[in-house]
This record gives structure tokens, C-alpha cells and sequence, in this order.
């Protein structure tokens, strides 16, 4: 297909982590105005919207009044998980492509935590959870929330590839690295693989260090035409390819659970539909809700064989001054957790050059990842400084 020339001209993000004194439809109005502010654009320019709820559902539409948007030409509320803002991105470029509008806000924003309540009880409802039939087997057996589902994937890693602990920590290790340049990131103390190894266990073989951070917040961007964007106040970040991959699996014998996710095909068909290959890639923003997703999207995208992550994380590649510079922010591990928006928004600042410390030197191509559920979504976006030729 002929890719749309669109770009992301705008990014707004709010206070993050540990905030309650607003709601997450505070969050998505302040980051939206954030992001127009950003971009130099009014926010009454705004014609089209789209928005991602989060877990708690606090954010809906209903925030066009609150920005006091009139006759959107596009609106639409996503919900693919962690793989939304990848999802919205590329639809906000479809609708634009189309002339449906001329400038579209993706806005993620979610409040799940709450005073005096633990970070892991925003994900343990149970009754969230549990559904009827031979769907609800897992839930009856005590298998509730997301991480004992990603510890069955990477169990199931470590048991065929042989990949371990150590390798999943020295992932921990240098996403914290990088959080340590990052002043917006939540946790920046230095750890290693010892402290990674001393770290409690959440749900074996998943350590306290393997698992991300729950964040209250808001993150928007704003995409528009690729010469609109040219001619805002920020650099341009295009959008040079997407794509998507929901395997559907049944849970059943049989099926590649945890050595194969929807990162295989959606990272394909973004670099296919982008015209570049792994080793093009400059920076890789990676959905990282545990240290094994780091590791089972690489090996997806191709940075290497099948079941050699666990040797390619172990000599620090990933950190700075790797040779595969990865989640450059801190990621969701020791960054903030906004869902896809995490990945996204890191990725945009190292596209425009403007990360500082931490600005990796080959950004000209910035792949982006999104993963929803117990690896049953997948969004990937290549993104670029420059437009596509």
C-alpha cells in the first residue's frame, strides 16, 4: 500500500506515578492540551479523537465536551490493551490519509491506584476476571491477574530454550540504567542482577525486579499531515509503518503460548510496509510489562534467532552503550506505566533528538511495541525524523 505522509506533531504528558488528587479523565483533558501546546496548535484545531481507557475505564468520549471540541470528524474509543496507542496511531493515520481529519489526539489515561491500597490490587479483581465455563478454569485455580499468565509464558521459555533468571534480571539491569538518565522515571537507584535475584518472588519464576510499575496518569500525542506537522513548533515524527497481531489462542496443547507472541506478525508487516529490516533499526521502545516481554518481542522482530534473547540481553546490549539500545526511558519497569503510551511517548522523544543524557545517536529509525493482555495483542510502529522517501 502507499504509506500516508503523517507525523506526530505533538506530546503531552501529565504528572505521573503515585498521583491522586485527579481523575483519569483529568489526566486525558491535561495531556491533550498538553500535547496541542506541544505541537503549537489550539486545541479547537483538534478534529478528530481517540481514547483509550485503560484497566479502570475512567476516560470515555465524553471528554470532547471537557475540551470543548465541536464537529469532530473522526472519534472513537480503542480499548486493545496494552497494544492501543500502537492501534490508534495508525488509525489516527488511516483517518487523516482519508480526509477525515486533519489533526487527531490519541490519549491514554488511567487512576488505578488508590491511597493506602498496593500497586498489584489495580490488576486483582477477581470478578473482573473470572468468567464462566471452561474459560473460568484458570481463575478457579487460583491463576488470577496477569502475572501468573506471564509466568506460565516464560516458564515455558526457560523450559525449551533454556533461558534464565540471570538473563531475564540483566534485562531489569539495564532498563534501570537508562531510567537513570531519565528525570521523568519513577524508580532511578541502581540495581544488579543480585538485587534482581534477591527480590521477591511475585509468581515464580517472575522476581519482584521482572515486573512493571502501576502508574496513575495521562499521555496524548497528536498526528496530523506529514507538512502540517513540518510546520508546527516541534520536529516532526512520521510515521513510517504499522501493524497488528491478535493470535487468539485457545490455551490448549499444542499451541507456541510463550515462544511465539503477535509480535511475529505485526512487527513484519510494520517494517515490511516501512521498507527496512531489524538490523536498520536505531532504537527499539519495547511494550516491557515484564523483563520476558523484552525478551520474547526482540527474538519476534528478528534482533535475533529464536531462543537466543537469553544470550543476546546478558552482556548489557540493551543498555547504554549497547549495541541494541532498548527501552531508553526506563521503560514500564522503571519508567512509568502508560500502557502503549510508555513506549510511544520515549519513542518521539528520541525521534526529535531531545532525550539528553540518555539520546541514543542513531535514531533515525525508532521501532515501537505494544502488547495487551496475556500476550493476545500486538501493535508495532516504525517511526522516523525524517519522511519517508
Amino acid at each position: 500500500m502507499d504509506v500516508p505522509d503523517v507525523a506526530i506533531a505533538g506530546l503531552g504528558m501529565t504528572e505521573m506515578g503515585k498521583v491522586h488528587d485527579r481523575s483519569a479523565a483529568q489526566f486525558g483533558v491535561d495531556a491533550i492540551r498538553l500535547a496541542a501546546a506541544d505541537a503549537g496548535m489550539p486545541v479547537a484545531e483538534i478534529d478528530g479523537l481517540l481514547v483509550n481507557p485503560g484497566i479502570s475505564g475512567g476516560i470515555d468520549l465524553g471528554i470532547q465536551r471537557a475540551l470543548g471540541l465541536r464537529d469532530l470528524g473522526f472519534a472513537a474509543q480503542v480499548q486493545a490493551y496494552g497494544s492501543s496507542a500502537g492501534a490508534m496511531v495508525a488509525q489516527a493515520s488511516l483517518a487523516i490519509a482519508a480526509g477525515m481529519a486533519t489533526a487527531v489526539a490519541c490519549v491514554f489515561a488511567d487512576a488505578p491506584l488508590k491511597p493506602q491500597a498496593s500497586t498489584g490490587a489495580a490488576y486483582a479483581d477477581p470478578a473482573r476476571r473470572v468468567r464462566p465455563g471452561f474459560a473460568g478454569l484458570a481463575a478457579a485455580g487460583g491463576a488470577l491477574g496477569p502475572n501468573a499468565g506471564y509466568a506460565l509464558a516464560a516458564r515455558r521459555h526457560m523450559d525449551t530454550y533454556g533461558t534464565t533468571s540471570e538473563q531475564l534480571g540483566a534485562i531489569a539491569v539495564s532498563t534501570r540504567e537508562w531510567a537513570r538518565l531519565n528525570p521523568l522515571a519513577q524508580m532511578r537507584d541502581p540495581i544488579t542482577v543480585a538485587d534482581h535475584q534477591n527480590s521477591r518472588w511475585i509468581v515464580e519464576p517472575l522476581h519482584l525486579l521482572d515486573c512493571c510499575l502501576v502508574s496513575n496518569g495521562g499521555v496524548a500525542v497528536l498526528v496530523t499531515a506529514g507538512p502540517k506537522a513540518r510546520d508546527l513548533r516541534r520536529p516532526a515524527v512520521h510515521v513510517h509503518g504499522w501493524g497488528q497481531g491478535h493470535p487468539g489462542r485457545t490455551d490448549r496443547a499444542g499451541s507456541d503460548f510463550g515462544l511465539v507472541t503477535g509480535a511475529a506478525r505485526s512487527g513484519r508487516a510494520a517494517m515490511r510496509m516501512a521498507g527496512v529490516r531489524p538490523e536498520q533499526i536505531g532504537v527499539r521502545e519495547i511494550y516491557d510489562c515484564y523483563t520476558y516481554t523484552t525478551l520474547v518481542t526482540l527474538e519476534d522482530y528478528g534482533f535475533c534467532a529464536k531462543g537466543e534473547g537469553g544470550a543476546l540481553v546478558a552482556d548489557g546490549a540493551l543498555g547504554p552503550g549497547g549495541a541494541l539500545p532498548t527501552n531508553t526511558g526506563g521503560g514500564q519497569l522503571s519508567g512509568y506505566y502508560m500502557w502503549g503510551m510508555t513506549p510511544l511517548s520515549e519513542a518521539i522523544v528520541q525521534a526529535r533528538g531531545q532525550a539528553g543524557p540518555r539520546q541514543v545517536e542513531r535514531n533515525d529509525l525508532v521501532l515501537v511495541s505494544g502488547n495487551g493482555g496475556v500476550l493476545d495483542h500486538h501493535s508495532t510502529l516504525v517511526l522516523s525524523p525524517a519522511p519517508r522517501t
